[in-house]
């Protein structure tokens, strides 16, 4: 079949030409729509149910809410796990379903099993699902705040913006005075103005807002007064319901026309909800503002959002699943942009965090090193091929197998990031055109001399089919071994499958154009370019030789010899051949292992817990302290952070939890430029600890939301105990966290905060409330009313829409013996105080319950720094082991451990499939098991120079460092290949072993060296690089470098010295040709 391609691309060169011009501008076409990301989106398919129920203490959250709707979910097709989070009035439970899995038909799946489970839950609690986004999907966040207060900014006397005095003038006509009211009317402008436009961004699933305050109308009620006319919160929030309303009547016909019919008795503002009738005693008519005080105030927050040490509100532009982040994150900040023109005088929105910015330096770095390797493989190709045509040709190979990739990964939905585009070397695209255009040369430089004169046209095409089939088995076989070492990638599962499955596509579809090219556009535009020499070379055994550049005369003045002295002395290559297996096997085995190289996303996380009594407002100060402290740090240029929940609730923290983004400036503007991350994440640390009652853990933003959404915590390594006691698990824990804090390499060591939260808790005596005609749900309701709050109906103002609620003054809510005094009515009227019917106590309740697959866990985290992850959960391990669990106890190690122990589980089935299915295709290719193993040896003598570069430049195991021992495996065979079949053509030809063997191998010494040599330079500018995303594929370079200086040694040396016994095995094993 080869045979037949080749002579029809010849044959039909010009239109092998124009097609695979044609080919090249649907690359270009497909380029421009190809998504671009920072890395591959590895977040697995979940759907998040979010249920909010004020009036729920964790374990009532748990028993009422959670655990309902986990058994609601069993069954679910294609789920594989759920995790749930039940917090004072929260309930979250993520449900994960398999990769195979339609998110929307997941999601579609959810909402019928929810709306099966409503019935059960208590009344007026409303689950509902999570916007359809991931780890990924925070494109752009920005703050929305006011311009600094100073002489600059201050407005005209009566104009919107900033008054003489510290005043800000709303465009309303509102004066707001005190700062609540100032981050009130900041929410206002997110909620109303800034998040509709936003959510007309193409591509985004929805807008979450944190900080400030929701605005609402607030009625006040007086106890005192409400119990002097014998009233009670109820009758205040049925009142005032009652009081704002609209309805409709139909219409009625008059005549001709048609009359609609509608009554209207809606609250417009504070004075008509003063005004609003509660009811008529003796004529005497009592008004909510005999009861109560009515004016705007804030509501009940879960969340607030500072920035460098003041208060702001903050907005985060969520991408639907699957979105292209760079283009989604250019268009919402060009919308927040266009939003800026509509924002009231004295208010900007700020972005904090652009991910397009990310994607850009990561996409910069990948390109930059793609094109400084491309430039060097053009080089190689022009000193080491000599021929201008033929080295032109071979280099158009790396344009036209990208192009070819890039059509294939817009076809397959992979992105162009930072692993996908990482692991191509063009020096691996060009090595079948190599292996061709180099026989090309040689044959057309024998011919030559054969016929003593210029060929002709005809001889020329004779000799491109000849040259292009006799390379069809080296060249074809190499490549498909190349290929196939890359199929290990392809059946990784989970989170390593979704990092890694990328990378191996993107240079499998590579290769596979360039198998395609070597046999069609080489051929052809060898017919259509290369010439034969003016003059041929005659060496000094009277034999053609091809013609050689400078270089490579050098380097056959220096190898030649050295093969000679090696076939001579077989027993001494044996035995260096087995020391080098010994050494790189023993720099192997020094290795540390880790999951994948931390990508450097430039800025730092910090997750900053305080203890579960915390207030919210409490925390939020004591973030601003923190953020203040850390502004003072050179290296910084701002401090923004999260404080509890936000609007959408998908990362839902505590009141005592934020999540903080430390900008850092330009690494120029340093004043170290050369200080090292990991040192600055250490002051940074240094300098946070000086702020008291304060747990500190350093990330960064984007590897923090993968870790959570992937395996629920936020830390390298999380070590899970199940259980059902929450004591006897907290003591395990703890005794966890003491052997993880004692194992060298732990940082932020922190088991989770399950308990600690103080509870104000009403206990209701039945019997009491039942000898006043009180039942215990009128009891529970006054309570809710009074501290919680009541909906009373709505203001309109225009398109914006504010609630009425019922709920006592903060100082009342504040106080336990004002609370005490809380009236409730009973349904004869008597007026009865809390504390005749209740008995309220403070005690210390659960902080959280957190559950995995329906069982209770606790989980105890840490990060590891300044050590490899293998090495350190080794040791860790061996620490926990000697803790005595109780019965009932287990634990479960997890994290970014779990995804390289699986990656390792899968590598070892893999892996040894593969080798044998490589061993299959050389027999295939060579038709002996003896010459096959011979070249499948220079495997392992490939190996030997990629685990040593990683010793020496200190670099752990990976799975990046897998792919490298991949490609350099595949490059290897290739070249064993054609050094096999040249020493084997000689032999055959009747040629004395050691002259064969020398010979053959000097006859393919500029073959082996250009395909090992572009490879090689092909990774140079990866091992080197510097900037985003760099450190992922450093060991991935070094590792092919490495091998491919002692793989080609080696090759040289070892496999002519056994090659002339291998062939002779051939007629033992009756397969002479």
């Amino acid at each position: 079949m080869f045979n037949a391609v080749i002579s029809a691309s010849v044959r039909f060169r010009w239109f092998v030409v124009i097609a695979v011009a044609l080919v090249a501008g649907l690359g270009l076409f497909e380029l421009t729509k190809l998504p671009i990301d920072a890395v591959p989106d590895i977040t697995n398919r979940q759907v998040q149910i979010t249920t909010v129920a004020p009036a729920l203490a964790p374990e009532q959250i748990e028993r009422q809410v959670t655990y309902p709707l986990e058994t609601a979910l069993s069954g679910v097709p294609g789920l594989t796990s759920t995790r749930s989070l039940s917090r004072n009035g929260f309930s979250q439970i993520t449900a994960i379903f398999t990769d195979e899995t339609d998110i929307y038909f997941a999601r579609q799946q959810v909402a019928e099993r929810l709306a099966a489970a409503r019935e059960g839950l208590p009344e007026g609690v409303e689950p509902a699902l999570s916007p359809i986004t991931t780890g990924l999907g925070e494109v752009l966040m920005w703050t929305v705040d006011y311009v600094p207060f100073n002489s600059q900014n201050l407005s005209r006397p009566g104009q919107p913006g900033w008054q003489a005095g510290g005043d800000y003038l709303t465009p309303e006509g509102e004066r707001l005075a005190t700062p609540e009211q100032r981050a009130t009317y900041l929410r206002t402008v997110q909620d109303w103005i800034v998040a509709p436009l936003m959510r007309g961004t193409e591509g985004l699933a929805g807008v979450d807002t944190i900080g400030g305050y929701v605005k609402e109308y607030a009625v006040r009620p007086d106890v005192a007064r409400l119990s002097s006319y014998g009233l009670g919160l109820n009758d205040l929030t049925e009142a005032l319901e009652r009081a704002n309303t609209q309805a409709g009547a139909g219409f009625i016909r008059r005549g001709g026309e048609a009359l609609v019919v509608r009554t209207d008795a809606l609250a417009g503002n504070v004075e008509d909800l003063r005004q609003a009738p509660i009811v008529n005693r003796g004529g005497l008519v009592i008004r909510v503002a005999d009861v109560a005080t009515v004016e705007v105030g804030q509501g009940l927050r879960l969340g607030a959002a500072s920035r460098d040490g003041h208060e702001v509100v903050m907005g985060t532009a969520l991408m639907i699943a699957g979105g292209n982040s760079r283009t989604v994150a250019q268009a919402a900040a060009e919308r927040l942009t266009e939003v800026g023109d509509s924002l009231p005088p004295g208010i900007v929105a700020t972005p904090v965090l652009n991910r397009s910015e990310l994607v850009n330096s990561t996409i910069a770095t990948v390109a930059r090193n793609l094109t400084e390797g491309a430039l060097l493989v053009v080089v190689i190709l022009f000193l080491l091929l000599g021929n201008i045509s033929a080295a032109s040709i071979t280099a158009l190979m790396i344009p036209l197998s990208f192009l070819f990739a890039v059509i294939g990964m817009n076809h397959f939905g992979i992105s162009g990031n930072l692993m996908s585009l990482g692991a191509l070397d063009f020096g691996l695209m060009v090595d079948g055109g190599v292996v061709v255009i180099e026989n090309t040369l040689l044959l057309l430089a024998q011919r030559r001399a054969q016929l003593g004169r210029v060929l002709t046209r005809h001889e020329r095409l004779g000799v491109a089919i000849q040259s292009a089939r006799q390379m069809v088995k080296p060249a074809a076989f190499g490549q498909l071994i190349i290929l196939l070492v890359f199929a290990p990638l392809l059946l990784l599962e989970g989170v390593e499958g979704k990092t890694f499955q990328p990378m191996g596509a993107t240079v499998m579809l590579a290769l596979v154009g360039a198998f395609i090219f070597s046999f069609t556009f080489v051929p052809a535009m060898t017919a259509l370019l290369v010439r034969d020499p003016k003059s041929s070379h005659v060496g000094p055994d009277g034999e053609v030789v091809e013609h050689e550049t400078r270089i490579l005369r050098f380097a056959r003045r220096w190898i030649e010899p050295a093969i000679r002295q090696a076939v001579a002395r077989p027993q001494v290559v044996l035995i260096s051949a087995v020391a080098a297996v010994a050494v790189g096997a023993a720099s192997f085995m020094a290795l540390g292992r880790e999951f994948i190289p931390t990508l450097d996303e430039g800025d730092v996380s910090m997750f900053v817990a305080k203890p579960p009594a915390t207030s919210l407002e409490q925390s939020l100060r004591m973030q601003q302290n923190l953020e203040r402290a850390l502004l003072a740090t050179p290296e910084v240029q701002s401090v923004f952070s999260k404080t509890g929940t936000a609007e959408v609730a998908i990362d839902p923290m505590g009141p005592n939890i934020s999540d903080a983004v430390i900008i850092l400036k330009d690494r120029n503007d340093w004043p170290e430029p050369g200080l090292h991350k990991e040192e600055l994440v250490e002051r940074l640390e240094a300098t946070a600890m000086e702020q008291l009652g304060n747990a500190f853990e350093f990330s960064q933003p984007i590897e923090m939301r993968f870790n959570e959404l992937s395996s629920g915590v936020r830390s390298d390594l999380a070590v899970t105990v199940f259980g059902d006691n929450f004591v006897t698990m907290q003591g395990v824990a703890d005794q966890v966290a003491a052997a993880l804090r004692a194992t060298p390499g732990s940082a932020d060591v922190r088991v989770e905060q399950a308990s600690g939260l103080p509870t104000l808790t009403v206990s209701v005596d039945r019997f009491a409330a039942a000898n006043y005609g009180l039942s215990a749900a009128d009891v529970s309701e006054a309570v809710s009313v009074g501290v919680g709050g009541a909906e009373a109906g709505r203001i309109f103002e225009g398109d914006r829409r504010f609630d009425v609620v019922v709920r006592l003054p903060d100082d009342a809510r504040n106080d336990p013996a004002a609370l005490a005094a809380l009236p409730i009515v009973s349904s004869s009227g008597v007026v009865v105080p809390l504390a005749s019917v209740a008995r309220i106590q403070t005690a210390e309740g659960p902080n959280q319950i957190s559950r995995e697959n329906g069982s209770r866990r606790m989980v105890v985290q840490a990060n590891v720094r300044g050590r490899d992850l293998g090495g350190f959960v080794s040791e860790a391990q061996s620490r926990v082991g000697e803790i005595d669990l109780p019965a009932a106890v287990h634990l479960d190690w997890g994290g970014q451990f779990e995804n390289l122990k699986r990656a390792e589980q899968r590598f070892g089935v893999v892996i040894p499939i593969v080798f044998i299915l490589i061993g299959v295709l050389l027999f295939l290719a060579l038709g002996s098991f003896a010459e096959a193993g011979l070249v499948f040896a220079c495997v392992p003598l490939a190996l030997v120079g990629g685990a040593l570069a990683l010793f020496l430049r200190g670099m752990p195991f990976s799975v990046s460092a897998a792919v490298g021992f991949i490609a350099v495996s595949g490059v290897a065979t290739l070249n064993g290949l054609v050094l096999m079949q040249a020493i084997r053509e000689r032999l055959t030809s009747g040629l004395p072993a050691m002259e064969a063997a020398v010979e053959g191998a000097s006859s393919r010494l500029r073959a082996v060296l250009t395909t090992a040599l572009v490879a090689i330079v092909g990774f140079i500018p990866m091992a080197l690089a510097h900037g985003a995303g760099a450190e992922v594929q450093k060991p991935l370079a070094t590792v092919v470098i490495g091998g491919l200086l002692t793989a080609t040694a080696l090759t040289l040396l070892v496999l002519p010295t056994f090659a002339a016994r291998a062939v002779r095995h051939r007629a033992s094993e009756g397969m002479d040709d």
